[in-house]
């Protein structure tokens, strides 16, 4: 797909209402649930043919249990999971339920069919609230009860969007992608949707299983039964729920690796992507303890992230308080560029807007406040890019609206004379707040006044400062522009960008501002007399004293939105007022670094090959440093960028499906920049 062309809209399921009030398909002529008793349904099918309960009750504490599932349908299966998790799992452990999903049901639909259950309310209502808003094709990752539970919805065919969770399609390497537990084939009758049961996805089912992975279905049809034992299970049949007389249990039983590539098969071009992705280093780690250095938004969301996890973590600042430095600004706006191209860059920036939202949904009241912002169409390029995001956009309402000058007025709370996009459920947070409540935990203990300068690995933990008492299996380092003091890290091409913002005494004309407004600049509503403004963008500019000429620089932004009140703060003295200097952190693509750090000689031996062709074929994984990990280069995307970020890096360390596809978590990938220069013959 070119860069210019729109992803295919999403297909909200056809429904049509039986007299009973439960749902049927329009397209695929067939029930969601049984008619007799859906919940028991799926207890009998999906529970108790997985041995669920069982199962549960012998995790141990912080353990993680993966199921996934094709049609996601109503979301009964998952609340009944769910449900069934809470009485049986250890207080500690973490559920992680995958369900792949071609035709999702609309809010209004979704909430009609959970009305059936009230005796699921209290869950179905959670799952109600968190509904993402869809736009097409993707992932969305929601946590319930503080992270015990988390569901990634994938919208997508069955076969791709579990494609899409494996580390590679590569069958040589499929062994390095996290593994599912329990699967719950679902979705319609494979006489009514012979499309779904496709060998590609058992082909799929067989790479994200392990020996002892179960699997259960309430249909014994032959397709079913050929694709399962296609994919390597042992089956069984048993007997089915109410009138159905047979379904099918499975076991996969221990196995070998049953594809196998000799040397020269693909010498010329490999028809996969080169393997430099894939981290075959150990990341079983049986004690869960981690050293995190930076304390500002990317190091407070990850150690959150993994102390949600079970992980003890040592969290490092070099300064006496934490969010000093680029997290330090009294106002940050959550904000994310849309775009209707499809690009990593696109992707990643509406992945993680949908994420943050939901991730502040609880935390607005105590860090900032839920205004909303807009985005005015203040030249002819933001005019032009506002046309081509409606097609794209135009019925994803809760996520972004396209209103008039006299709307966007409206919502404002002070005229305004352009057009805007207006982002209903974003606002403005304080950094150093938010930063505070995400590391009140406790399995997170912070060491102020301590400044990382050396990291070195003595086999089996990392050590910082060669200090004994500061060693961990596991470090992120998590120090934005600072990471290239590092010796393992000094090769990324790390950007630093100054920025200046500006504090401006509200006016009895300001206070009128009741949303962040976004043009070059960007002002936020009044917070304790004070609207925060800017900021600037100084290249190669290292003073971090307040300069005159950059507050007139951030106040001559405003004027284009905002000329009667520019006009205003025109009268003040540049020199006296108040504001922040802080250092971007960015990479020349601008995405962050998020993930394992390369080893970078052995990694730059191992496929110096793609000098001399791009798509060479090298038998081999990429060469990574075991332990440790990147999260840095988040530029002025920080409260947009780092909550996704954060659960991506705590997915890697910890073993688990990623929230996002595996192109995307590529993408992110550290290590991308010396592949790059490989390629360009620059190294």
């Amino acid at each position: 797909m070119s860069d210019d062309q729109n992803p295919a809209p999403v297909q909200y399921a056809q429904l049509h209402w039986d007299n009973d009030g439960q749902p049927l398909s329009s397209v695929f002529g067939d029930v969601y649930f049984s008619k007799a008793n859906g919940l028991e349904e799926t207890r009998h099918v999906f529970l108790q043919h997985n041995q669920l309960a069982q199962r549960w009750q012998a995790l141990p504490e912080t353990a993680h249990f993966t199921i996934a599932e094709t049609g996601f349908g109503s979301g009964l299966n998952f609340l009944a999971a769910w449900e069934l998790w809470l009485s049986s799992a250890p207080a500690s452990a973490q559920l992680h339920f995958v369900s792949v999903e071609k035709f999702p049901l609309s809010k209004n639909d979704l909430s009609r069919a959970l009305s059936l259950w009230p005796q699921l309310q209290f869950l179905s209502q959670q799952l109600i609230d968190a509904y993402p808003c869809i736009v097409g094709e993707g992932f969305h990752r929601l946590s319930f009860m503080d992270g015990r539970i988390k569901l990634t919805l994938i919208i997508n065919d069955a076969a791709c969007g579990f494609a899409q969770l494996l580390a590679t399609t590569d069958p040589l390497y499929s062994c390095y992608s996290p593994t599912v537990d329990a699967w719950f084939l679902d979705g319609f009758a494979p006489s009514k949707n012979p499309h779904m049961w496709s060998e590609d996805l058992f082909s799929r089912i067989h790479q994200l299983s392990k020996t002892g992975t179960t699997a259960a279905t309430f249909s014994a049809a032959a397709i079913v039964k050929k694709g399962l034992k296609f994919a390597g299970f042992t089956l069984e049949k048993v007997a089915g729920f109410g009138r159905k007389r047979e379904m099918l249990k499975a076991i996969m039983p221990a196995h070998q690796q049953d594809y196998f590539y000799p040397q020269p098969a693909y010498k010329s071009a490999s028809p996969f992507p080169s393997p430099w992705s894939i981290n075959a280093s150990p990341n079983f780690h049986a004690k869960k303890e981690a050293i995190i250095i930076g304390a500002g938004l990317a190091g407070c969301t990850s150690a959150h992230a993994l102390a949600e996890r079970g992980w003890k973590i040592t969290l490092l600042e070099r300064n006496n308080i934490i969010a000093s430095e680029a997290s330090g600004n009294p106002q940050g706006v959550l904000y994310a560029k849309l775009s209707h191209k499809e690009e990593a860059q696109a992707a990643f920036n509406l992945a993680s807007l949908q994420f943050a939202q939901s991730f502040y949904s609880s935390r607005w009241i105590a860090t900032g406040e839920q205004t909303g912002v807009l985005q005015l169409a203040h030249c002819a390029a933001e005019q032009l890019l506002q046309t081509q995001l409606r097609e794209k956009f135009s019925a994803a309402t809760e996520l972004v609206q396209f209103v008039s000058a006299g709307r966007a007025s409206e919502l404002a709370g002070t005229s305004l004379a352009h057009n805007a996009i207006h982002f209903p459920n974003a606002g403005w947070i304080n950094p150093a707040k938010l930063c505070a409540q995400l590391i009140t935990h406790p399995l997170i203990q912070v060491i102020a006044n301590t400044t990382a300068v050396d990291i070195a690995y003595n086999g089996e933990n990392w050590c910082i400062n060669n200090n004994a008492e500061l060693q961990a299996p596991v470090v992120i380092i998590a120090n934005a522009r600072d990471a290239h003091y590092f010796t393992q890290t000094r090769h990324l091409p790390i950007k630093s960008i100054r920025g200046q913002i500006t504090y401006l005494p509200a006016t009895e004309t300001s206070k009128k501002i009741k949303i962040v407004i976004c043009s070059e600049g960007y002002i936020a509503p009044a917070n304790e007399g004070i609207h925060c403004t800017g900021a600037t963008f100084n290249l190669k500019e290292e003073s971090t004293a307040l300069r005159a000429e950059d507050h007139h620089t951030n106040l001559e932004n405003l004027r284009e939105a905002l000329s009667d009140m520019a006009d205003e703060w025109g009268n003040l003295d540049n020199n006296l007022l108040g504001g922040r200097v802080a250092f971007r952190c960015t990479l020349p693509d601008y995405l962050p670094a998020v993930g394992p750090v390369a080893d970078e000689i052995p990694m730059l031996d191992s496929f110096a090959p793609l000098r001399k062709n791009a798509r060479a074929f090298i038998q081999g994984t990429g060469k990574y440093l075991p332990g440790l990990y990147l999260n840095i280069g988040h530029g002025s995307r920080g409260l947009a960028y780092t909550p996704l970020c954060a659960e991506i890096l705590a997915a890697h360390i910890n073993n688990e499906s990623q929230p996002i596809a595996s192109e995307l978590v590529t993408a992110l990938n550290p290590a991308r920049f010396l592949i790059r220069d490989l390629i360009k013959n620059k190294r």
